[in-house]
């Protein structure tokens, strides 16, 4: 299995940060301070080591300083003892700019994978209870960690779906332009269905794990199953798309597809998003979280970088402790207000780190 530590991080001109330095420990960091001292950033920034976004959704040229134009993220790798840099270049109106090994890479998706980052925060909790577009989030950031092939045919079929969409508008005034949907509709259907396919196997996949966990973080009270939920079956997508069609270019937007997907959360026959407690749709949420753990070891073995933002004072003492002890054997990097959390025999700290107005200690 290949061990994957992030050594050093530097950050110039980042959100709060003029210019930060840090080593990490390989295995357990805590970042903690008040509220709105800069913990999140840090966390952020490795995640966009990981993955080119931030776990925000927010824009590049708003993580960069006030007053400049540009905020750079370098990070140093270890994996199975062989080092690597990444950098990072935000700019604020042009694209970003990645290097692996100081080598500037062409797209961005070529960095997904090499670090594998699970990221939980307390937004993390609620996967169960929003929209389906967390869900497929959820979905998505992961298989896009872990298979190219995936990642690829995601990418084209988004620029597929804002294709259609954009010929349907035009196709509302300029009935002539009708026929250039037949060719959009085979692509759609090409790259839909191998998405719907692949996510198939991953809740396959992911079910074998998470029913163990969350009996496990349940006391076996409770059982969990996810079904994943298709707005449309392969077999039948190319002719519900011509059937939808009329009314697509009256809404003006693609109706049926992986864009449409869900996830059902089912315990002991309730759908949980809809008739679950809080406190049923919040330890789903964890046993989803941990869960994605284990499937990055499973599939790929490695090891990923688990990133913990505020989320130990969101649960009670059981669910921390099981936490806690779930991660012995990965590098954490935790984010908190207090160290009342972690006094106990049970949970080791390697490394702590103050963080007060842009500034660790």
């Amino acid at each position: 299995m290949f061990l994957l530590k992030i050594k050093q991080l530097k950050l110039k001109n980042y959100r709060n940060y003029d210019l930060l330095e840090l080593d990490f420990d390989p295995s357990t960091n805590i970042l903690y301070g008040d509220n709105a001292q800069g913990k999140t950033n840090i966390l952020e920034s490795i995640y966009l080591c990981g993955t080119t976004k931030s776990h925000r959704g927010t824009k590049d040229r708003d993580i960069i300083q006030f007053q400049h134009e540009e905020a750079h993220i370098e990070a140093v790798i270890d994996k199975n003892g062989v080092p690597f840099q990444i950098d990072i270049h935000l700019k604020n109106n042009s694209p970003k700019g990645i290097a692996i090994n100081k080598i500037p890479i062409r797209r961005a998706s070529e960095l997904f994978g090499i670090v594998n980052i699970v990221f939980f925060s307390p937004e993390d909790l609620n996967i169960i209870k929003n929209g389906p577009s967390e869900r497929r989030r959820f979905i998505d950031l992961e298989l896009s960690q872990l298979d190219k092939v995936y990642l690829s045919d995601l990418s084209n079929y988004n620029r597929i779906v804002n294709q259609r969409n954009k010929l349907l508008k035009d196709v509302y005034e300029k009935k002539d332009l009708m026929e250039t949907l037949d060719i959009w509709d085979l692509h759609l259907v090409n790259y839909g269905n191998k998405i719907i396919n692949r996510r198939k196997l991953f809740i396959s996949q992911l079910n074998e794990i998470v029913g163990k966990v969350h009996e496990q973080l349940t006391g076996g009270k409770e059982h969990l199953q996810i079904y994943y939920e298709p707005s449309v079956n392969p077999k039948d997508f190319e002719k519900i798309l011509l059937k939808n069609r009329e009314r697509d270019i009256k809404i003006k937007s693609t109706s049926v597809g992986p864009h449409r997907d869900d996830i059902c959360f089912m315990t002991d026959g309730l759908d949980i998003r809809k008739f679950g407690s809080q406190g049923q749709q919040r330890t789903a949420a964890l046993s989803l979280k941990l869960s994605e753990i284990e499937i990055v070891k499973k599939m790929i073995n490695d090891t990923p970088i688990l990133l913990l933002d505020d989320v130990l004072s969101e649960l009670d003492k059981h669910r921390q402790n099981y936490l806690l002890d779930s991660i012995s054997d990965i590098q954490t990097l935790i984010t908190c207000t207090g160290l009342d959390d972690f006094v106990n025999d049970r949970f080791y700290i390697n490394k702590i780190m103050h963080v007060e107005n842009g500034h660790v200690n």
